[in-house]
């Protein structure tokens, strides 16, 4: 089973308790009030630009600083439903390891970008928004690039390079996406997408949530990541317009909790009288033995609609499949430098096991994280695509750092 259809099927399940000793209602308080306290942009990036490509096209972009000896720009592309800042923790690990810059998109209908039809996900189009955008932002002279993608950016990548539409690409590294597994998982997608929440009471909240129910499991990387994520319903506006959340806010946020610790009880949570309920309704059953009903999770984010999903992901089905059909060929076929990060050895279909004994790329897998490679172990895959880019002479080292060896 792929680390993504575990992810999909973790979504169908209860939330889980968080790790660690439940210690005092006061400690575990504060704890909850720091643990999700959402991050800001400009502690992993040096700057932010809105690039206007034509009328009908604006991009969201993030920069780290330019490097202090000549090295490469890495292209990073998110996976659906994702922003730029997935990639904020990857991009301090790398450019502390070599010397290169990191150049992050919000692509078409994700983040703080804007375009006129978000609705129109093709690999196509979002590759020639991509090839517009770099030239652009270089429009005398495009600097060495090195794709890096990440699940739907990774197959975006693949698409990209194939289309050769802009010069110097040196280089790709794909992470955990791969064309049989990821074609085996669009069956159960849209059931994956009912069973996430509709909304979130607040930025915490949906932070809260997405460590919780395993989307991201490194808590320093979903507090920059998540707000890319939602939208404040009453604005329109992306999360990140909302940062930094004052202290009263953040004490409101764990006292709405929608997850409230399992193991704990609230000092001032009452028991109803018997007979408060309707007669023969369940309610009035749980009343009669003692019992209070729980709210549920869905019950809870009805009641509080103050965010939303900024991107509709079920609406773009009809994209899916022309994301990853015919992906592992067209990765085999490009004529670069080319590197596969999964999560379980289990993803490779059988074109790539093919491709992987013939020595046509290098492989790396990452135990212990979930299908967001990079956002649970931001430090080990910038080793590995720091390590790769050395051994390419791509980049030089700019700090010492533990040297992986590929898989194949």
């Amino acid at each position: 089973m792929s680390s993504l259809q575990r992810t999909m099927l973790k979504g169908k399940l209860p939330p889980t308790i968080p790790s660690g000793r439940i210690g005092r209602a006061d400690s575990f308080k504060k704890s909850r009030i720091r643990d999700y306290k959402p991050g800001m942009w400009n502690e992993f990036f040096a700057e932010k630009e809105d690039v206007t490509v034509d009328e009908q096209r604006t991009f969201r972009v993030y920069r780290t600083k330019k490097p202090e000896k000549p090295g490469p720009v890495l292209l990073l592309l998110h996976g659906g439903g994702y922003s730029a800042l997935t990639w904020a923790h990857f991009c301090s690990e790398v450019t502390s390891m070599i010397h290169c810059q990191c150049l992050c998109i919000d692509l078409r209908g994700h983040g703080d970008s804007k375009v006129d039809d978000e609705d129109d996900l093709s690999a196509d189009t979002i590759s020639k928004d991509i090839g517009d955008l770099i030239l652009k932002l270089y429009p005398e002279e495009v600097p060495q690039l090195f794709l890096v993608g990440h699940s739907m950016g990774g197959a975006i990548a693949v698409h990209f390079a194939s289309m050769s539409l802009v010069p110097n690409l040196i280089g790709i590294t794909v992470i955990d996406v791969v064309e049989g597994t990821a074609m085996e998982a669009l069956a159960s997608m849209q059931s994956f997408l009912r069973s996430r929440p509709k909304y979130f009471q607040s930025i915490p909240n949906a932070i809260e949530w997405c460590i919780r129910s395993g989307q991201v499991r490194n808590v320093d990387s979903a507090k920059v990541s998540m707000p890319g994520q939602i939208i404040n319903c009453t604005t329109n506006q992306l999360a990140t317009n909302d940062l930094p959340l004052p202290d009263d806010v953040l004490e409101e946020a764990h006292h709405n909790s929608m997850f409230p610790n399992p193991f704990s009880i609230s000092e001032d949570e009452e028991v109803s009288p018997p007979g408060d309920g309707e007669e023969g309704s369940a309610e009035g059953l749980a009343a009669g033995a003692d019992f209070k009903k729980p709210v549920t999770t869905k019950e809870a984010t009805e009641a509080a609609r103050n965010y939303t999903w900024r991107i509709d992901l079920s609406k773009s089905e009809k994209y899916w499949v022309g994301w990853f059909s015919g992906l592992s060929d067209k990765f085999l076929n490009l004529r670069l430098p080319k590197q596969l990060l999964l999560a379980s050895i289990d993803g490779l279909d059988r074109t790539l096991t093919v491709g992987q004994m013939q020595g046509r790329f290098q492989m790396q897998v990452l135990a212990r994280c979930g299908h967001a490679v990079h956002e649970d172990r931001p430090h080990e895959v910038a080793e590995v695509i720091s390590g790769y880019l050395i051994r390419n002479r791509f980049a030089e080292a700019a700090s010492e750092f533990r040297s992986h060896m590929p898989s194949c």
